[in-house]
This record gives C-alpha cells, sequence and structure tokens, in this order.
C-alpha cells in the first residue's frame, strides 16, 4: 500500500529541530507500506492584508515559498498569518497547491493533526479520490478546537470523514468527542514508540527526583512549579534535591540556573539516550507537571527504565494508569499538589516500584512496545482503506 503522510511535525531540512514522534511511526510502518511524506513548514511571511487580497481575488500571492526533497520526501515552507488569522483559508489553499510526489500514487493519505493537516488532507482526498486517515494530538488539537469554535462544524465533518483516526492518548480523544462528538467505527488509541523499550527493572532509588527536558523549554515544562513544590517541602523540613537533565544554549542555561537560585537543584546537563534509561532507574521519581503536554514520550521511558513518574492531569499519559501507585497524576498549576506528590512518591517508593515491577512483565506494557505499537498502527492505516 502506498501511504502519503502530511505532517509538520517531522525533522526536515527546512527545521530539523523538531519531535521525532511522527517520523517513529512512520518508519515503524515501513515494514508494511512504501510511505511518502510532505513536511510541512509554517512561515509568517504572508500579512494579513495579503492574506485577505487574497480572499477577494486582488492578488495570488503564492503560498508555498520554498521546497526542498529529501530522500523520497519533500519539505514545504508555505506562507501563513501569525495567531490562527485564516487559518483554515490558507490550509485549504496550500491544499490545492500540493501534489503527491512525482511517480507516486499513493492509496492514502494520512495528515497529522486533525486540526491543522486534517484540513490539508481532506481537501487533497476529495481532488485525488483518495480515503484519509488522521492523527489527533492532545496539546494542539484541543486548544485549536477550544479557540476556534467557529470551526468545529467543518473539523467534524473531516473528523467523521476519515477512515481511520489514531489518537495518541485516551484523553485526548475524550476531549475531541466532547466537542465534535463519536465516530462509529475506525477509532484506534496508539501510544508513541520510543527506542528506550528496553526494560529495567526498578530498584531503590537515589533519594533524589530526576526531571528531563530541553533547557529551551522550561516554561511550557513547568519548571518554576517544580521550584515551587521544592520551596513547600522544605517548609515542612523534607529538602529533596531535583536533578534536570537536558540540554540548551547559554542562554537557556543561564535562564534556569537564575531560576533555581540556591535551590537543591543540580543541572545535568544532555545525556545520551544510551545513557538515559540508566539515569532513569536510578532516580527515586520522575517529575514533569507540564503545563501542555501532548503525550510526554518520557513518562514511558521513565517507567519502562523502572522509575515511578508524576505527570500533569488530564493531559500526557491521562487514561492509561488511573490505577497505578506508580503514575501520579498532579494539576500542573497547583503548586501544593505537586509538592504533595513528591512527597508520596518518596514516601511510598518501595510500593510503587514493586506495583511498576509487576506492570512491565504485563500485557499493558506490551502495549507501549514499538512491536506491538507498529503491528497496531498498521493495522489502523489498513483500515482505512479496507473498513472492516
Amino acid at each position: 500500500m502506498n501511504v502519503l503522510h502530511v505532517s509538520n511535525d517531522l525533522p526536515d531540512p527546512i527545521e530539523g529541530d523538531k519531535t521525532k514522534a511522527i517520523e517513529a511511526f512512520v518508519k515503524l510502518s515501513d515494514r508494511a507500506f512504501s510511505n511518502r511524506v510532505i513536511s510541512l513548514n509554517r512561515t509568517f511571511g504572508a500579512s494579513f492584508s495579503t492574506a485577505v487580497g487574497t480572499i477577494f481575488g486582488r492578488r495570488r500571492d503564492p503560498i508555498i515559498s520554498q521546497k526542498v526533497a529529501f530522500g523520497h520526501n519533500v519539505a514545504v515552507r508555505y506562507r501563513a498569518p501569525p495567531k490562527g488569522i485564516l487559518h483554515r483559508t490558507r490550509l485549504e489553499r496550500l491544499a490545492g497547491e500540493l501534489a503527491p510526489p512525482p511517480g507516486f500514487s499513493p492509496d492514502l493519505l494520512v495528515g497529522h493533526k486533525l486540526t491543522v493537516e486534517g484540513f490539508v488532507v481532506h481537501r487533497m482526498a476529495r481532488e485525488l479520490h483518495l480515503p484519509y486517515a488522521l492523527t489527533i494530538q492532545g496539546d494542539t488539537d484541543t486548544k485549536i478546537l477550544r479557540a476556534r469554535p467557529d470551526l468545529r462544524r467543518k473539523l467534524g465533518d473531516i473528523y467523521r470523514g476519515a477512515g481511520a483516526v489514531v489518537s495518541l492518548a485516551p484523553w485526548s480523544l475524550e476531549q475531541v468527542e466532547r466537542l465534535l462528538g463519536p465516530r462509529d467505527v475506525g477509532t484506534f488509541v496508539i501510544p508513541c514508540p520510543t527506542d528506550l523499550d528496553g526494560v529495567k527493572s526498578p530498584r531503590a532509588g537515589d533519594g533524589k527526583f530526576l526531571t528531563v527536558f530541553h533547557l529551551k523549554s522550561y516554561r511550557r515544562k513547568n519548571f518554576a512549579g517544580m521550584l515551587s513544590a521544592l520551596d513547600i517541602l522544605s517548609l515542612r523540613g523534607s529538602e529533596p534535591r531535583l536533578c534536570v537533565a537536558g540540554g540548551g544554549s547559554e542562554d537557556d542555561i543561564e535562564a534556569v540556573t537564575r531560576l533555581a537560585g540556591t535551590r537543591p537543584v543540580t543541572f545535568e546537563g544532555a545525556i545520551g539516550r544510551d545513557a538515559m534509561a540508566a539515569r532513569m532507574n536510578a532516580a527515586s521519581a520522575f517529575v514533569l507537571p507540564s503545563l501542555r503536554e501532548s503525550f510526554g514520550l518520557v513518562f514511558i521511558e521513565a517507567l519502562l527504565a523502572g522509575c515511578p513518574v508524576i505527570y500533569p492531569a488530564g493531559q500526557a499519559i491521562s487514561g492509561f494508569f488511573e490505577k497505578r501507585s506508580f503514575a501520579v497524576a498532579v494539576n500542573p498549576r497547583d503548586n501544593r499538589a505537586i509538592a504533595a506528590a513528591m512527597a508520596h512518591m518518596l514516601e511510598n517508593e518501595a510500593e510503587a516500584k514493586a506495583d511498576l515491577a509487576e506492570w512491565q512483565q504485563s500485557a499493558e506494557a506490551r502495549r507501549f512496545m514499538r512491536e506491538n505499537i507498529a503491528d497496531a498502527y498498521v493495522a489502523a492505516l489498513r483500515s482505512a482503506v479496507r473498513p472492516g
């Protein structure tokens, strides 16, 4: 089967510093499909007046400003105004200027966010007379659905018209269906794959908390909330150390160092993939109460490495571990809740790690292994072409 993926979230020659989650899905399905990718990159090259002028036919600015081939794929830079202005209009115009790579006849189109690439593949599918599938990425998709009620009717049509929909987590599917209504068939929850899916048995930790993020993202990852939690624990007579693993620029390092001040925080710098599982295994618990998180692959990596986790409620891995002692959800905007979860993890580390060791050997854990994810993803996309 020939599959054409359309994604804003795949590293390419135009912008190489993107998350690799969608790239991983594509690579895992290479065993079953002939995959090609149109990798999108938005630039704010179109002013509002120029974009409005195109609607009323006064001028026709080219929406695509750059195309770069890489392998069998193509990276595209397109112009669109900021802040969601003319969001649907520009994406549908972009779809009209896109085409499958020369010599490639797709059997299926896949748009890797409902509320962005969904507009693109919906129009392309109509013009090419092809089925399409969608990915739900909770952070962006729920944000746009909440902010743009005027687009919900169209997005509902796109959602229900897809041959298959893959959501990365249960919570994002629930929120999308709360706003758009349910689909009849062909909806799948498939977690992101990780290359760190080997299991390390839990062991007694070092009494420290570990967090992992690129330092440039310290605001979104709620580093300030973690620091406030340390202050609260200090006032209660407990001073656990927070170890921060992650690289960044000199400015990033200066910003987080200044924010941490004299608190018990250690910056460990970037840790290579080969060493990350061992580092997680040594910690007493992992904490990352992000303000926005579609999935947060690092939580699964920590669990497979034998480290209990504290994660943001209602996002990230919500819906997978509600009845497990080794995964504690917190309101990321409640610093006292973060502190309470950290204290609870330290006091109940042995129990949580015993529960985690049992889970690691279960069918639930195998759901997060690459082989099972690959099989589930291939089956989902095949169902979009041959329903049932």
